[in-house]
């Protein structure tokens, strides 16, 4: 790519920077408290492993890579996200300038992005391996355009580094590059690409990158799939017919959800011209429809032998991220112009990149005049504050792990662990107090230590459960008095 072609789009990089640099800002702003993703990586940063769990530990390794250097906090949390998504557009933009001629709709197709909820949205709110999903996605994408539109020995390599990273991000990722190679397969202008002896060196860097997730894997295969084949599987006692519709149903759901938006904003901004525009066809537009429908066959097929009954729209994220470079393919194929098209886009992806940090933030700010309480509205801090005012645990043990995460960034020193992880158990042999919280959301109920923590405690350090108490914390943005009750207890306290 010239220098010159780069300047034509480098103001878009400059766009996306400023605007992630807001979502850093915004998010430290909103609550110190974290979510169900970001306490996880939090809790798991404690230890380095090839496998945690349901999730491949692409993101994991990152953060606690990250960690180690800049210490356990959101904002480490925040700039790994929000670094992953600016270099993700970043790969988009470049790959959309690889394809379209039209600066214009280069910029359109890469901003575009920010029309899915899926991506503006919901990775800002929680999402953490989807985020590594999206991130794999852009690297395996543009390392696949450049590999047939430029071939060289660069392009197969940052393909390969794309698969790699994608399949330690989420299993899901691999119906991507499966379908890149049978959609270019179909295609005889483009398979002698896919028989470049390159190739060799694309399969060569993905299989070192994933290998040490891979050994791991074969030893842990049913705690690696398990829960996610309970989600994907949860049709009850239906029947295989109706098992069938519900996953077809919830498919075609997922879909509108993920591209509905992204449709409304295409048909805002390029009017009557849209229609006829879809018509149009490239050789870059039926690539890419031969691997659309190359991963929804792969879906369809999780569908009707797999027994998936319930398909989420972030599922869709590692195909459907292409659609806003599709549409403008498309427009581009009809010989659109697109000068009013532009001057359209350019209030509506204002109104975006305003409205999703304001309703980020407001969506918990404003609890204080709601009194509808988000879990980042939950005092943590607080709690641990005032408890280390009674003594400084040496260890704790924590009910879940969303509540061992944000314990664990406001003491990063002290072990933390999880009665529903049992795969980080370390040596507590002199650590005296340990301090057990547990959360208690419904004020009335049983305030007792609950009877997991109580076997648990029977079970790893041979102690019958101790005398249990309770603290109520003020809400973050809370109204009046209202209060977030946490149980709580010490074993082998001084004093």
């Amino acid at each position: 790519m010239t220098e010159s072609k780069l300047r034509d789009i480098r103001w878009i990089f400059v766009l996306l920077a400023a605007y992630f640099v807001l979502q850093v800002g915004v998010r430290l702003a909103t609550s110190h408290s974290l979510d169900l993703d970001e306490a996880e990586q939090a809790f798991r940063s404690q230890w380095l492993a090839a496998g945690y769990g349901p999730q491949p530990p692409f993101y994991n390794w990152l953060q606690y890579t990250v960690f180690q250097f800049a210490g356990v906090s959101l904002t480490a949390l925040s700039m790994v996200k929000n670094l992953l998504l600016f270099i993700s557009y970043l790969l988009y933009g470049l790959t959309a300038r690889l394809v379209l001629r039209d600066k214009a709709l280069v910029a359109i197709a890469t901003l575009g992005l920010l029309t899915i909820p899926q991506m503006a949205f919901e990775m800002q709110r929680d999402l953490t391996h989807t985020v590594a999903v999206f991130f794999s996605a852009s690297i395996f994408f543009y390392g696949f355009i450049r590999s047939l539109k430029q071939p060289s020995l660069a392009s197969y390599l940052i393909a390969g580094i794309g698969i790699g990273f994608g399949l330690l991000a989420k299993y899901n990722f691999a119906i991507l590059p499966a379908a890149a190679l049978i959609a270019a397969l179909a295609d005889a202008r483009l398979r002698p690409r896919i028989f470049d002896r390159r190739l060799v060196l694309t399969a060569a860097v993905a299989l070192v990158i994933t290998l040490p997730h891979l050994f791991w894997l074969k030893d842990n295969l049913d705690f690696a799939t398990a829960r996610t084949l309970e989600k994907m599987t949860a049709s009850g006692d239906a029947s295989y017919l109706t098992q069938v519709a519900m996953g077809v149903s919830s498919l075609a759901l997922a879909t509108i959800s993920f591209a509905g938006l992204t449709v409304a904003v295409f048909a805002l901004v390029f009017g009557k011209n849209l229609r006829p525009a879809l018509g149009s066809g490239s050789e870059w537009t039926r690539l890419l429809e031969r691997m659309m429908l190359v991963f929804l066959a792969g879906i369809l097929l999780l569908i009707v032998f797999g027994g998936a009954a319930g398909i989420k729209d972030r599922w869709l994220v590692p195909m459907l991220f292409i659609l806003p470079l599709y549409f403008c393919l498309k427009i581009e194929a009809a010989g659109v112009t697109t000068d009013r098209a532009f001057r359209r886009f350019i209030p509506i992806l204002a109104v975006i990149m305003i409205s999703v940090p304001a309703a980020l933030y407001g969506s918990v700010a404003t609890a204080r005049f709601t009194a509808h309480y988000e879990r980042l509205n939950r005092p943590y801090a607080g709690m641990l504050e005032t408890l280390r005012r009674q003594a400084e645990p040496a260890a704790i043990l924590a009910d879940d792990s969303l509540l061992a995460g944000n314990l664990r960034q406001d003491i990063p020193g002290v072990p933390i662990l999880s009665v529903d992880y049992p795969g980080f158990n370390p040596d507590l042999t002199g650590r005296r107090p340990l301090l057990l919280v547990w959360l208690l959301p419904q004020k009335g109920g049983s305030e007792a230590l609950p009877p997991d923590m109580a076997q648990w405690l029977q079970a790893n350090l041979g102690v019958s459960a101790p005398q249990a108490s309770v603290i109520d914390v003020p809400y973050v943005y809370g109204r009046g008095g209202d209060s977030y009750r946490f149980g709580y207890a010490w074993v082998n306290q001084p004093g």
